[in-house]
């Protein structure tokens, strides 16, 4: 090889190594910056999922959060104004969270207040429909958008905002192929021109964030309302736990025992002893159609006008009329309620009873062998129809004997099924009822005994109504 060929060789080596060396620091470079824009990422991500917990902590509304999200996006790729649209459950796009004075983005002849407070009330209002303008069409087409000269698109100018708008790029929340929502940032507060690359990307990469924050708030919020909803639940638990009485009067020779168990967190059952003068007390025990709250709101409505107004009646027939005008009135046609009543009076040993289409009043009576009897007295339930159109109630009275009892109950009684559907059924509630009474039993043992009898049929099936008892005996029945 020459001495010619030979230094040739030895440059290109030279070139080479060099173009390596250059190769391999911009390598380094790139690798650096992509390491410092990944950490920069993690720190965004970090910054800001931890002001967004401290934010749900202190926040008294939840959508609060969402305006602290918009907030710190904006300030993060430098928006003057930014605002998240979500998707509602009927298709329909609607703000979340706003930033500084955003502006409409339809077509609108109302006048509109700069204030984002206003804004935002303004923007939650409107519907935007999945095509419908610049948001709608992103949110479709789930495509972002950058408009570094928004004067020069006719889709921004055509609104004719009444906020300028200079610069605008937005960008679709897409997750699993579901749409969430767009974020769409206005105007670049830090030079006034339009937005650039890098803030476009930073706007893509916090978009992900903000579907999170979302999806989070989301959490929050249904957590929140059970928890609410939880706490209201329990609230009129106690508050109809309260009303119930706490202890069985001792009227004469009259011996007074309940009992009510809800199948809901609250009961459309109830029973109440309401003493009327001296000599007279008010057993009476409903039920109110239905379950849950609206149950237990007709059953306080009821009770209210009982207590409130039973010393004026002459008679219980003249108290249903009355009551029935009243429920009528206050309450939608789907609402009733069915009512028992009897008047006890210690004076001359007398029952009088009544009843607004409850079941039946069973009466254990003394002879040889005692004897079961049902009475029903005439009465359509309360609340269904108006006075004009309900025919007169009835009510009987007889006198309390020795060895007498009676029971008041709620058809969860003997509706109560068991796994195969079939209901437990008057038959055996009358037979627990007889034996107890040839057994001398107290009201106390009627009820254990009755309820047991209950639970053995229905075995592991869930209570799927209210149930509830109450019983009369003569005191010297049992002791």
């Amino acid at each position: 090889m020459s001495e010619i060929s030979i230094k040739m060789l030895l440059a290109f080596i030279l070139f080479a190594a060099v173009v390596y060396i250059f190769y391999l620091r911009y390598m380094n470079f790139t690798i650096r910056r992509m390491l410092d824009d990944t950490l920069h990422k993690k720190s965004e991500i970090g910054n800001f999922l931890s002001i967004f917990s401290k934010n749900l902590k202190t926040v008294g509304e939840i959508e609060d959060s969402m305006n602290m999200t918009a907030r710190y996006v904006a300030d993060l790729v430098g928006a003057s104004s930014l605002c998240i649209f979500t998707l509602d459950e009927d298709g329909f796009l609607k703000a979340a969270g706003i930033s500084g004075a955003f502006p409409t983005l339809r077509k609108s002849t109302e006048y509109v207040l700069t204030k984002p407070r206003f804004i935002l009330e303004s923007l939650r209002r409107e519907k935007i429909k999945l095509g419908e303008g610049i948001i709608g069409e992103i949110a479709q087409n789930r495509e972002s958008l950058l408009v570094e000269d928004a004067s020069e698109d006719p889709r921004i100018t055509a609104t004719g905002s009444v906020i300028p708008i200079e610069t605008l790029m937005a960008v679709p929340m897409v997750k699993e192929g579901k749409l969430i929502g767009v974020v769409c940032a206005v105007n670049n507060r830090e030079n006034g021109k339009g937005f650039t690359p890098e803030q476009f990307s930073a706007l893509k990469f916090m978009s992900a964030q903000v579907e999170l924050a979302y999806n989070i708030v989301q959490v929050y919020s249904n957590l929140s309302q059970q928890q609410r909803i939880n706490q209201e639940l329990e609230f009129a638990k106690q508050l109809q736990s309260s009303l119930l009485p706490k202890e069985c009067p001792e009227w004469g020779s009259f011996a007074v025992q309940a009992f009510s168990k809800s199948a809901k967190e609250v009961s459309g059952d109830f029973y109440d002893f309401v003493e009327i003068d001296r000599d007279r007390l008010l057993v009476v025990i409903g039920d109110a159609c239905g379950k849950g709250i609206p149950a237990c709101l007709l059953m306080f409505m009821a009770r209210s006008f009982i207590r409130a107004n039973i010393e004026r009646f002459a008679g219980l027939p003249e108290m249903m009329k009355e009551l029935n005008n009243n429920l009528y009135r206050d309450t939608s046609a789907e609402r009733f309620i069915t009512i028992a009543c009897c008047v006890l009076n210690k004076k001359d040993n007398t029952v009088e009873y009544a009843r607004a289409g409850h079941t039946e009043l069973l009466i254990c009576v003394p002879s040889h062998r005692h004897k079961l009897r049902k009475f029903y007295t005439q009465g359509t339930a309360l609340g269904l129809m108006p006075g004009d159109m309900v025919e007169e109630f009835d009510s009987i009275s007889f006198t309390f004997f020795k060895d007498m009892s009676i029971l008041l109950f709620t058809d969860g009684i003997t509706e109560a099924l068991d796994k195969h559907d079939k209901e437990f059924g008057i038959e055996k509630l009358r037979e627990n009822f007889m034996t107890s009474c040839e057994g001398r039993a107290s009201p106390q043992e009627t009820i254990e005994k009755v309820l047991r009898s209950v639970d053995m049929f229905v075995e592991e099936t869930p209570q799927s109504d209210d149930q509830t008892l109450v019983v009369i005996k003569h005191r010297e029945h049992f002791v």
